[in-house]
């Protein structure tokens, strides 16, 4: 599969994300759903919150990819290196997370930067890319991403804790929407977002009978080390692998050689910081 295209990359600078369709294929889309909806580890691993309306998002966090169907996306060539062209360098694994929006319970997520949270960890700049990979649909109906095209320009804003969310300074923010384009971003299974740490972003709840499911791969430019230690690891060299790696382990796994969720690196949830639970 090629790299991103030089428009592709024109387009992440200028509007602080971009949308690749069709990243994954349905066969790889599907080996990895079914792997998360069958993995007991992940599922008693995962976390919860209230979103203030009785509705609740799990997820599930870990900072070293492994060896298991998760780690295959997370370190197959046509992400880490698609990365480091938006990155212009070499990158490490930052975190990886599963968010698991639920049919009917799931719920909503405030507008933040992730970079509003990262920049507590020691982090300098925002040299920093996620990678959400659709499990399921995600669509306006059942909760899917929301951007602020170009809010990424606006630098880092402060975020302000309420209730058992953390989000960016609604002032901020309500008077970036009078401003920017609000983009609702609808994905089909194995489609791929690339978005720069400080686009504003946030979800509405999911009131759908569907799932809306979600893996999120999240990187650090290795120039970028952070400066002291956090819940999240410093300069890790990541060792990518082959595309074909994703389907190999991914089948590995139905004959019962997968590297369960239990075998990663999962850091204590009392580590946790109020930035894994704004997604």
């Amino acid at each position: 599969m090629s790299l991103l295209t030089p428009e592709q990359i024109s387009s992440y600078e200028e509007d602080g994300y971009v949308i690749v369709r069709g990243l994954f294929s349905k066969e790889e889309t599907k080996v990895l759903r079914s792997t998360a909806d069958h993995d007991n580890a992940m599922d008693k691993a995962s976390s919860s919150m209230d979103d203030g309306k009785g509705n609740e998002v799990r997820l599930a966090l870990w900072n070293h990819p492994g060896d298991g169907i998760y780690g295959m996306f997370a370190r197959c060539k046509r992400v880490v290196e698609s990365v480091e062209q938006l990155l212009g360098g070499e990158a490490y694994h930052y975190h990886s997370k599963m968010i698991l929006k639920d049919a009917k319970i799931g719920g909503a997520w405030a507008w933040h930067q992730d970079y509003g949270y990262w920049y507590q960890n020691g982090v300098l700049f925002p040299d920093l890319c996620s990678v959400m990979i659709a499990v399921d649909a995600a669509t306006q109906e059942n909760g899917c991403l929301q951007v602020l095209k170009n809010s990424h320009k606006m630098g880092r804003v402060n975020h302000i804790l309420s209730g058992d969310q953390a989000g960016a300074d609604s002032e901020r923010v309500e008077e970036a929407k009078k401003r920017l384009d609000l983009v609702h971003v609808v994905l089909d299974p194995g489609d791929s977002l690339f978005f720069h740490p400080n686009l504003l972003h946030c979800s509405a709840a999911n009131n759908s009978e569907n799932s809306r499911w979600a893996m999120i791969c999240c990187y650090n430019a290795a120039a970028n080390d952070p400066y002291k230690d956090s819940h999240h690891p410093r300069y890790t060299k990541l060792h990518k692998v082959e595309d074909e790696k994703v389907l190999e382990v991914g089948y590995a796994h139905t004959k019962g050689s997968e590297v369960s969720f239990s075998d990663l690196k999962v850091e204590d949830e009392s580590a946790q910081s109020l930035e894994e639970l704004n997604v």
